[in-house]
């Protein structure tokens, strides 16, 4: 079987839900708790298998495997998690009130260790293997709620919330092809490599360690200095941390009171069972997610969501060359690729170059990326002849099929209707959310919502977001027709300095596009101070007699309203 049998067994689980969850509070369920930018989290990706723990009997000795305990342990995850916690028993008023909320939220535990069924086993056993309190596998349920393909608005990704720029710094690829962040195996390694780093950083203090993983540990050694300075305590309970540090550490506290003890609290605990599920399968190179799914019979969100770090149709052509497989599979899998010629792996489709074409145009029609093409045709830069052919990898079916991938994801959340108008933006060259937010009379956090990216990111040329507009209660979309209803007038504004096209909606109660096509307003176009703009405006949703002097409206009619009529229905500001 040569390499394709080199896989190793991993003790995982394969369930997986993927509801939205309620959250505890200040945290919420499709935007987990923002990391802040300098909580450094490191990652490596190596070669995973060699380290992954066999089955729990590999880590019991053998008097352990002899005593009723290890039994239990053997098919009940809880137990064996309990038997390894080792952070403080702290009592504190936050403590009690994250306690409160778990327990009037069996739903919400039933939904995140249901989603954590796949992991929650190989995780454990990392932790374990490294001698750490076992309560650090609960640290996902505060981080991400156990989903691995959660984004937070501090551009923080995966399981254990990883940002950018630290997921690099420790070796999480994050490029078109793949997110390390949300790579299970990849991550839990960078995790737990800096939770100890931290803990030693912070002297063996568990509880500093755990608010420097959610804060960063600059954050955390300046409180601490700060307070020896003022002759103050320098435990966790008297620094001055940012609120969101301060609920971190006792969110997790009380998760392990609540799996210590569930029945105390009236909580049960979604059954987990103590087996080896999954497995790794080295796939040597390049390898198309539809083709993993037919040669298994698994279906695709299965490869994806036990594979969550792939963004595409593929697995990345540079690696890691692994995937994970239900442990059932894995034979089958490793069998079938051995037989499977080179040319099954990734369909090729042979391009005549148009002219005018770069490989950009080129990469983009086909899914792919320019390097990929450059390394397929042996191009050492950019420079392509019209009439020449090029190698393109594609995918084998159609974009659709592959129903969890990044584009497939995105598309899936752009097309969910949050209100009742759908714009699509195209970024131009000069764009950032917060002019676009000003634009559509929206936030950049909502911008931010809809098209699954963080106030941070960048945005680019040509990229395409898509923007709900819905009225506040009382808005109403006008007709241009004069006298088609006696209530509607047509009014001259003067923009005033700081006047938006938002902010000119919200006070007359219209919506911005009808301003721009009133006023002949392209989406580029901006309004200048002096500008005067025609406004049609229900005068019925109109605040009453609260005067403005700096508010310049033209009290004549725009047409065919006389001023004493007009002046009955009077707008003021």
């Amino acid at each position: 079987m040569a390499h394709y049998k080199a896989f190793t067994f991993i003790v995982l689980c394969l369930l997986m839900s993927a509801c939205s969850t309620m959250q505890p509070p200040s945290q919420t369920a499709t935007d987990p708790s923002p990391r802040v930018e300098d909580a450094a989290q490191a990652g490596n990706e190596t070669d995973l298998a060699d380290n992954l723990p066999l089955t729990e009997s590999d880590n019991t000795t053998e008097s352990d495997n002899t005593s009723g305990a290890s039994d239990q342990a053997e098919t009940d995850i809880w137990t064996r998690m309990r038997q390894g916690f080792g952070l403080p028993e702290e009592t504190a008023p936050a403590i009690d009130q994250q306690l409160r909320w778990y327990a009037k939220n069996q739903d919400y535990l039933d939904r995140v260790f249901s989603r954590a069924e796949p992991y929650l086993v190989y995780i454990l056993g990392e932790i374990e293997s490294r001698g750490i309190p076992t309560e650090i596998a609960l640290l996902p349920v505060v981080e991400s709620a156990y989903d691995p393909f959660a984004y937070s608005h501090g551009r923080a990704s995966g399981l254990w919330q990883f940002i950018p720029g630290t997921g690099k710094i420790y070796g999480l690829k994050q490029d078109w092809w793949i997110d390390g962040r949300r790579d299970v195996i990849a991550s839990t390694e960078a995790a737990l490599d800096h939770l100890e780093k931290l803990h030693r950083q912070f002297k063996g203090d568990w509880l500093l360690a755990l608010a420097a993983y959610n804060s960063g540990g600059g954050k955390v050694s300046r409180a601490i200095r700060q307070n020896h300075k003022a002759g103050k305590p320098t435990d966790f309970w008297h620094l001055r941390l940012p609120k969101e540090t301060r609920d971190y550490v006792p969110k997790l506290l009380a998760l392990r009171t609540i799996v210590a003890s569930p029945e105390e609290y009236g909580v049960t605990l979604h059954s987990i069972d103590n087996t080896p599920y999954l497995a790794i399968v080295d796939i040597d190179d390049q390898l198309d997610l539809i083709v993993a799914a037919e040669l298994t019979g698994m279906s695709i969100e299965e490869i994806y969501r036990l594979n969550p770090g792939f963004n595409r149709w593929t697995t990345h052509p540079e690696g890691p060359h692994r995937l994970v497989v239900p442990i059932d599979y894995a034979e089958i899998l490793a069998e079938k690729l051995e037989d499977l010629p080179d040319e099954q792996r990734i369909k090729w489709v042979r391009h005549q170059i148009k002219s005018g074409e770069t490989l950009s145009h080129i990469a983009q029609r086909y899914s792919t990326s320019v390097p990929v093409i450059r390394k397929a045709n042996r191009l050492r830069g950019n420079t392509i002849r019209a009439n020449h052919h090029l190698l393109v990898p594609v995918a084998m079916r159609s974009l659709d099929h592959y129903t969890l991938s990044a584009e497939a994801r995105l598309g899936k959340l752009q097309d969910s209707a949050q209100a009742d108008n759908k714009t699509v933006h195209i970024v131009r060259r000069g764009d950032n959310f917060w002019d676009i937010a000003r634009r559509y009379g929206v936030t950049v956090r909502e911008i931010a919502k809809w098209n699954g990216v963080a106030p941070g990111d960048l945005i680019k040329p040509g990229q395409k977001l898509v923007i709900w507009t819905e009225p506040d209660e009382g808005f109403r979309k006008v007709s241009y027709k004069t006298g088609a209803d006696p209530t509607v007038r047509t009014i001259r504004y003067t923009v005033r300095r700081g006047d938006n096209l938002s902010r000119i909606s919200q006070r007359f109660k219209v919506y911005i596009n009808d301003l721009r096509e009133r006023n002949g307003l392209s989406n580029g176009k901006y309004i200048y101070r002096g500008q005067t703009l025609k406004v049609q405006v229900d005068v019925t949703r109109q605040a009453h007699s609260i005067s403005d002097s700096s508010t310049h409206i033209s009290m004549k009619p725009d047409i065919g309203i006389t001023p004493s009529r007009y002046a009955a229905h009077k707008i003021t500001m």
